[in-house]
């Protein structure tokens, strides 16, 4: 059923016009940066006590555990996160640094191979007791993840063996011919296939398969663990269950319900266990839930998750800009997924909201210092509303350091880090490139390949794939993914038009390759009005500004406050233009002329509003919030 899979991260080597700088930036700032956090070595508004939790239960420290129930995770993600940065870096310093860290975590594991700090020093007999609530199959995920990636990275077996001896521990205790159990909070599943396939161990796969088939079986598990661990809590009825997807078994599910990491952390394994499985049921299930995240509950900015109840999706259309919750970590949550599904299926549509995540409510998460982060993703900020109405507390008008729960930053470093394995895939006789990214990449293909891609998108739609060969001549096909928002496109080989076959949002190019061919694909990169469906009420009578990829939002630093009182005519001509020097410097601007009403200070009137003429300033989403403080929007009334 896989048509394709990732390359290494090993055989990609990225140097593009946009992503290089921001790739630099994690390695050389972010990454120990966070590490420094994390060993509570910078003081932030919340501490971490991260790397002190393993100390402390390595015995070479005295103390309580500190921070939240999964404070294990953020070390794991940033070990995962820092591993890939050895593959592209390799950095002696840096290595060292994990190794001490991983040395604690050997150091505190428990014999029998668990591994939880919370649980080893505060709670030891409530250990697998609430799987609902407390989070260690989602802790002992992202340390797994953590060990395949080490192992990559470093071909070092010391956090590997660590992660082994602990899955073993979670094989031996559930299963059909042991303890039922699934998370509360999804991860261990694609933490177990990733395990699989770097030692091959079957029990590893079969425990993956365990935890998604059993999710949403009668009698619902939550229920009845809960009338064993929790007796007298409050029915966990079918609609409190959706909270965490089990309100139905995986293959009936086709709505995207409930807290969104966790969905799309299940959707995204689900999708992996269809490939792996060739389980054509699983692979439907996972259409049907892309296709309704699509068309009915995706920002324009690639966020998810609508509502701060429960940081959850909602009802189809229900999208408010100014209460958003669109968490960091669901929408990497949703790159995870759609890497999968093109795996199975390339699709212009997937490739597309991959795109989008990536360049704008992703990017907008980091401040572009990479020293502070958005948790939340807001559409719309109003200074003296957002943070302070009741309803928009969640909502910050500045991004903050660190967080008590700090999922959302070490979570982005180790996607940016491996964005080259989401940029191409290889089949059996198909080269993929999912997305324009400067890099070059080798391929087994017709008996290995080269592909050199240069690229300043989304600056410009120009983009020049240099072909080199093993073998003098090679027969294989080229799939390139060509954007929705790319017009008029062109293929020229070695300087001479050439034809493409589009299909699904794909030009696929099929011949007899030879070192030194040159592919060149020229497109337009026009300014798009993008208006939403009329069911989403907030967005009605306004429009959003696309350039590429990058969507675009207002700030008051340009156009003063009142944002809400300003509105671009349809007619109105947009220029684009180069940002001047400053913290915005190299960025695409746009400017046009809009109008502003102007009324009286009175609640209400009948005086109908004036209007004047006044220029606008768009900015790309990813940088707002990079200079004084002030109102955002991204839809303007047209």
């Amino acid at each position: 059923m896989r048509t394709q899979q990732s390359i290494p991260l090993d055989k990609i080597q990225v140097n593009d016009g946009f992503w290089s700088s921001i790739l630099n930036q994690i390695q050389d700032n972010i990454i120990p940066y966070m590490g420094d956090i994390l060993e509570d070595k910078i003081p932030v508004t919340e501490k971490s006590h991260a790397v002190e939790n393993f100390r402390i239960a390595a015995g070479e420290a005295e103390g309580d555990h500190y921070g939240r129930i999964f404070q294990d995770s953020d070390v794991a993600k940033w070990l995962e996160a820092a591993s890939y940065s050895l593959i592209s870096k390799p950095d002696s310093a840096l290595e060292a640094r994990l190794d001490e860290v991983i040395r604690l975590i050997g150091k505190a594991q428990q014999p029998d191979g668990y591994l939880n700090t919370y649980f080893m020093l505060m709670a030891p007999e409530r250990k697998w007791t609430n799987l609902r609530d407390d989070h260690e199959l989602y802790c002992a995920g992202h340390m797994i993840e953590a060990g395949v990636a080490h192992y990559k990275a470093t071909g070092k077996k010391n956090l590997l063996d660590i992660v082994c001896a602990f899955a073993d521990n979670i094989c031996a205790y559930f299963g059909p011919d042991n303890n039922r159990g699934i998370p509360g909070h999804e991860e261990i599943e694609l933490a177990m296939l990733r395990l699989y396939r770097v030692t091959g161990k079957q029990e590893y796969l079969d425990m993956a398969k365990y935890f998604i088939d059993e999710r949403g079986k009668a009698p619902n598990f939550f229920v009845e663990e809960g009338k064993k661990y929790r007796p007298g809590e409050p029915e966990y009825t079918p609609l409190r269950q959706e909270y965490n997807q089990s309100h139905l078994p995986v293959r009936e599910q086709k709505e995207a319900v409930g807290h969104s990491v966790r969905a799309l952390y299940l959707y995204a394994a689900m999708a992996d266990m269809a490939a792996q499985s060739e389980d054509k049921s699983l692979y439907d299930a996972c259409c049907a839930l892309m296709d309704n995240i699509l068309e009915k509950k995706l920002y324009i900015t690639g966020g998810l998750g609508s509502t701060f109840h429960g940081e959850a999706f909602s009802p189809a259309y229900d999208l408010p800009n100014d209460t958003t919750y669109s968490e960091t970590c669901a929408s990497i949550a949703m790159c995870f997924f759609a890497r999968r599904m093109l795996e199975l299926k390339p699709s212009g549509e997937v490739a597309d909201v991959l795109e989008r995540m990536l360049f704008n409510v992703v990017l907008a998460s980091m401040q572009l210092d990479g020293k502070r982060f958005f948790y939340v993703n807001p559409l719309e900020v109003i200074p003296g509303i957002s943070e302070v109405s009741p309803t928009h507390r969640h909502v910050k008008v500045q991004r903050p350091d660190w967080y008590s729960c700090a999922c959302c930053p070490p979570n982005l470093a180790r996607l940016i880090l491996s964005l080259g394995q989401y940029a191409w895939g290889e089949g059996e006789d198909t080269i993929y490139a999912h997305f324009f990214l400067g890099s070059v990449a080798s391929f087994k293909a017709a008996g290995g390949i080269k592909v050199e891609c240069k690229s300043n998108y989304p600056r410009d739609g120009s983009v020049v794939y240099n072909i080199d060969p093993t073998n003098p001549q090679a027969d294989f096909r080229f799939a390139i993914h060509i954007p929705a928002w790319c017009k008029n496109v062109s293929f020229t080989l070695n300087g001479a038009p050439v034809e493409a076959e589009i299909t699904n949002g794909y030009a696929y190019i099929k011949r007899t390759w030879q070192a030194g061919d040159v592919l060149e694909i020229n497109s337009e990169l026009p300014v798009l009005r993008i208006y939403s469906n009329l069911s989403v009420s907030n967005n009605a009578g306004h429009v959003c500004l696309q350039r590429g990829p990058v969507v675009y939002c207002f700030e008051e630093e340009d156009n003063g406050a009142q944002l809400a009182a300003l509105s671009l005519p349809a007619d109105s001509q947009i220029n684009v233009t180069d940002s001047p020097a400053g913290v915005l410097s190299g960025m695409k601007i746009l400017t046009a002329q809009g109008l502003r009403d102007i009324g009286d200070d009175s609640l209400y009137t009948e005086n109908r509003p004036k209007q004047e003429t006044v220029s606008l300033q768009a900015v790309p989403y990813y940088a707002w919030g990079n200079r004084k403080p002030g109102e955002m929007r991204v839809w303007i009334r047209e």
